[in-house]
């Protein structure tokens, strides 16, 4: 089970326990939350040391086997007091269930399974512990290139092969079920909803059991599945890691299931060559006209390791080809900070005159308490304090990803009563770029050692004005993420300091798309006060 961090669950999700991916906000939470029962010894051996997650089946912690010394991932049952006892026995036995569909598989791509400790008559499944995240939540940053969708779907392809080699149906392959550990392993999670052939199966409330979006149209119809439906459910998987998006996410589970019934996918714009053959052909909605596995795996393998084209000699290049913003596993994995930094240092100095074209899907934002008008997308969700705040000297502009943020913050002198204003915006920026560089930053999340480009020539009107542009990791320890911040100085004759701070993710595709809205943002600032 991974590290990465857990988050709610809403009424599409399915009935077992699912890893949520981690949605950036602007004022992001710890991914992992210290919570009652932490401290709490399981069959003796078991430490409870944090929270990781939790769905609807069970609560996942992070534990130390205090018998072997090392740290495991320990799934809690979770399951409420008020359902009929015949319900909770079902819920305990899929979580047996669970186990025993792990423990079987001999796989460097399915999770390991330990032990399982029963407590007062509740199983609660010892896993190993990966160090990592989902590839659902890597997908909240970007889409992956065609070579590494292709080697990360060959590793769970490999996951299912041993599972159908074994009697095990997974029946809930998605993003969020698969995770991308270090040294480049994958590994496929959650067998809570797993069916073993010659077991009884289990009656579900609330009819099938899966995320609607991935599940096989058989399924949907209540035909028996197959290993063709997990096939089906990691075509899903490859279509929205280079697309960006599920083919048959809808509104409600009812569209979705609707859609996935009916609706033929738009044919895959990222995707190309092999890789694009073994989707369109997972996504058959007939499991006989699926390709096998084995023809699949000649497909993403073909994919993942291209011919190298043989060089000609007449070919006359009169202009350097245009970069793709598409990045490989080391976006998901993490790269050295000199990549970070240099992107920062290379990408934007700027300089009066501080103006520009405001970009189509734009508007002017005016906040006339802070005396300031923004330009922001036209689409981002405002965000200002509350009605009864005393501190009303801030407003910002969110993607609703959660991924860009715009805001704008403003420290009056009249209130300054411990003197934090310093006496020019440029020696605000450069006591800022120390801060960052030497202590890192509590409300940005930020670890120390940023990487900075500060700027101390801009103006503003024709006063002293200044910028900086800072590379960061944050400072979650089980799931550090690369951030960049651009921040834009000025201080007014009347000695009030106006920042306005643009952060978006430090890699993946968001990155381009940060840089561009704070470039615009910068650029069509405009205060009403001199």
């Amino acid at each position: 089970m991974s590290s990465d961090g857990g988050a709610g669950r809403t009424a599409d999700d399915t009935t077992s326990f699912v890893l949520q991916p981690p949605r950036p906000n602007p004022d992001p939470q710890p991914a992992v939350v210290p919570a009652q029962g932490a401290g709490r010894l399981i069959a003796g051996r078991y430490r409870l040391l944090a929270k990781l997650g939790h769905g609807g089946m069970g609560t996942v912690w992070r534990a130390k086997d205090e018998m072997v010394d090392r740290e495991v991932a320990v799934k809690e049952p979770r399951i409420p007091d008020h359902l009929p006892e015949r319900e909770q026995a079902n819920a305990f036995e899929r979580m047996r269930r669970e186990a025993r569909a792990a423990a079987r598989l001999d796989h460097p791509a399915v999770v390991g399974v330990y032990d399982v400790a029963v407590v007062d008559g509740r199983p609660w499944i010892v896993m190993e512990l990966v160090h990592g995240r989902s590839l659902g939540g890597a997908l909240q940053e970007g889409t992956l290139d065609v070579r590494e969708a292709a080697r990360i779907g060959l590793q769970v392809l490999g996951a299912l092969e041993a599972a159908h080699a074994a009697g095990v149906l997974h029946r809930d392959v998605k993003p969020d079920n698969v995770l991308l550990g270090r040294y480049d392993r994958v590994v496929l999670t959650d067998f809570g909803i797993a069916q073993i052939e010659g077991e009884t199966s289990l009656t579900d409330t609330g009819g099938f059991v899966g995320s609607p979006e991935y599940i096989a149209p058989e399924r949907v119809l209540g035909q028996r599945p197959g290993p063709a439906s997990d096939l089906w459910s990691l075509g899903v998987v490859l279509y929205t890691a280079t697309e960006g998006v599920s083919p048959f996410r809808r509104s409600n589970t009812p569209a979705t299931l609707q859609s996935v019934l009916n609706a033929a996918p738009a044919a895959p714009a990222a995707a190309r060559g092999p890789l694009a053959e073994a989707i369109n052909g997972l996504l058959q909605k007939d499991p006989a006209h699926r390709p096998t596995a084995a023809r699949v795996r000649a497909l993403l393998q073909a994919a993942a390791d291209p011919p190298t084209p043989e060089p000609t000699q007449h070919v006359r290049v009169t202009a350097p080809a245009a970069r793709s913003r598409r990045l490989g596993r080391k976006v998901w994995l993490g790269v050295g900070a000199a990549v970070v930094a240099a992107a920062a240092a290379g990408y934007l100095v700027l300089a009066d005159p501080f103006a520009g074209p405001l970009p189509d899907g734009w508007a002017k934002r005016t906040d006339a308490e802070l005396g300031v008008t923004l330009a922001v997308p036209a689409t981002y969700q405002v965000g200002r304090p509350d009605k009864d705040a005393t501190d009303k000297t801030w407003v910002s502009y969110t993607d609703w990803s959660g991924g860009i943020s715009i805001v704008l913050d403003l420290t009056r002198k009249a209130d300054d009563s411990l003197n934090e204003i310093k006496s020019n915006a440029v020696a605000q920026m450069r006591a800022d770029d120390e801060k960052f560089k030497n202590e890192g930053d509590y409300d940005l999340d930020m670890a120390k050692g940023a990487r900075t480009h500060p700027d101390d020539d801009a103006t503003y009107r024709g006063r002293q004005a200044a910028t900086n542009t800072v590379a960061f990791t944050t400072d979650d320890s089980q799931d550090p993420r690369p951030r960049e911040i651009q921040i834009f100085y000025y201080r007014t004759k009347a000695g009030d300091l106006y920042r306005l701070t643009v952060g978006y993710p430090g890699k993946g595709d968001f990155t381009a798309r940060g840089r561009e809205v704070a470039k615009a943002a910068i650029a069509n600032l405009d205060l009403t006060k001199p």
